[in-house]
C-alpha cells in the first residue's frame, strides 16, 4: 500500500507551534496523531465567583453586570478544538461537538 506525505517541514513546524501556542492558553492535548498530523484540544469551564461580581455590579450602578455577563457566556462552557493538516497541506482549526 502506497503512502502519501500531506505535510512539509514549514506546514509540520506551524502545526507544532500552533499546538504550544494553544497549551500556553490553557487548552490540554485530549488525543495526539503524528501519522494523520491533528490534534484535540480540549479547555475545562472555569468557576465564576457570583458574590463577588454582585458586590460589584451594586457598587458600580449596574454597569459591572456586563463584564459579568459577559465572563458568564465565555468561561462557563467547556471548550474542544480540533488542530489539523488536511489533505492540501492546510493547517486549520475546527470546534469539536462535545457531550
Amino acid at each position: 500500500m502506497e503512502t502519501y506525505q500531506f505535510t512539509n517541514e514549514k506546514t509540520l513546524a506551524q502545526f507544532h507551534e500552533m499546538i504550544s501556542a494553544k497549551t500556553r492558553n490553557g487548552f490540554v492535548v485530549v488525543e495526539h496523531n503524528e501519522k494523520l498530523p491533528y490534534v484535540v484540544l480540549s479547555k475545562e469551564k472555569k468557576a465564576i465567583k457570583h458574590s463577588f461580581h454582585l458586590l460589584l455590579t451594586c457598587l458600580t450602578l449596574g454597569l459591572w453586570a456586563l463584564v459579568w455577563i459577559y465572563l458568564i457566556v465565555t468561561l462557563s462552557q467547556k471548550k474542544s478544538i480540533l488542530v489539523a493538516v488536511d489533505e492540501d497541506g492546510n493547517l486549520f482549526e475546527d470546534k469539536c461537538l462535545s457531550a
